[in-house]
């Protein structure tokens, strides 16, 4: 099987269990049958941007070729920093897709991941984002109206708690186990006054406090490494090796780990 890959897609089960498949080209491949058994990709030096699909020496953002990440708004750095966002001003690189993906319902969420965390995800979006960073627990904590008032919701949270996943320690095992309920009921108080300040700028219903059950997330991991060792396509194109789990966007072989999304639009031949 050969084809350009994208990020795996994955599906959580009602037992809380993932399982991943790889789309390569047109056709996907499961990935979680193959779990303990020897698998190698082999790019074959191709590498053709996801949107307009012209070949490219180099990816940027996850995929794109240079004059693509330039003219997309999925590229802008208001994606990375929701509280940044210009749409209301007028200056979105692509204000029907600023409308269609940024001016809807978002939630704020705690995971653990490396341990606690906060991020923001369209509602689209659950639970793929959170078995993207590879977290084992999460809880919807707010609804709100935009990706902007996410964003600004999560910036306040971030003086209390981390927005980034140690990429590292999550892929070394599963966490301890951590109650979500608990940490909401404690961080929530702290930054009332900057959701009041919110919901004064943009009306009443910008932002509302949910009472969700935390989702429980199951990897499909044999084995997690002791150490951690990353492949790489563009310093050494064949990455071969016993599949010992996946866990996120991270394939875990006995020869190391390697990030799929990292290399989206790449060609790899998969066997």
């Amino acid at each position: 099987m050969i084809g350009n890959i994208k990020k795996m897609r994955s599906t959580l089960d009602a037992q809380s269990n993932v399982t991943y498949s790889l789309p390569v080209g047109e056709e996907l491949f499961d990935l979680s049958a193959r779990i303990g058994t020897q698998v190698t990709l082999t790019h074959t030096g191709n590498i053709h941007c996801s949107n307009c699909g012209k070949k490219t020496k180099k990816s940027f953002s996850q995929g794109f070729c240079f004059p693509c990440m330039r003219k997309l708004a999925a590229c802008d750095m208001c994606i990375m920093k929701p509280e940044t966002c210009h749409h209301a001003e007028g200056t979105c690189r692509e204000p029907q897709w600023g409308e269609d993906n940024c001016m809807i319902p978002h939630y704020v969420y705690l995971a653990n991941t490396s341990g606690l965390k906060v991020g923001i995800t369209r509602h689209t979006q659950i639970p793929t984002r959170w078995i993207d960073q590879g977290a084992t627990q999460a809880l919807p904590i707010f609804k709100v109206k935009t990706r902007l008032i996410s964003g600004l919701v999560e910036t306040a949270l971030t003086d209390f708690i981390a927005d980034k996943t140690n990429w590292r320690a999550m892929l070394k095992g599963d966490n301890i186990e951590i109650d979500l309920q608990q940490k909401a009921l404690e961080l929530i108080p702290l930054i009332n006054e900057r959701l009041d300040e919110v919901r004064l700028k943009f009306g009443a219903d910008a932002v509302e406090q949910l009472s969700e059950e935390v989702v429980d997330i199951n990897f499909p991991v044999d084995q997690y490494p002791s150490k951690i060792a990353s492949h790489n396509f563009d310093k050494n194109p064949v990455v071969s090796g016993v599949l010992q789990g996946i866990k996120g966007q991270y394939l875990i072989l006995d020869t190391g780990v390697i990030n799929i999304r990292k290399f989206t639009s790449y060609e790899v031949e998969v066997n």
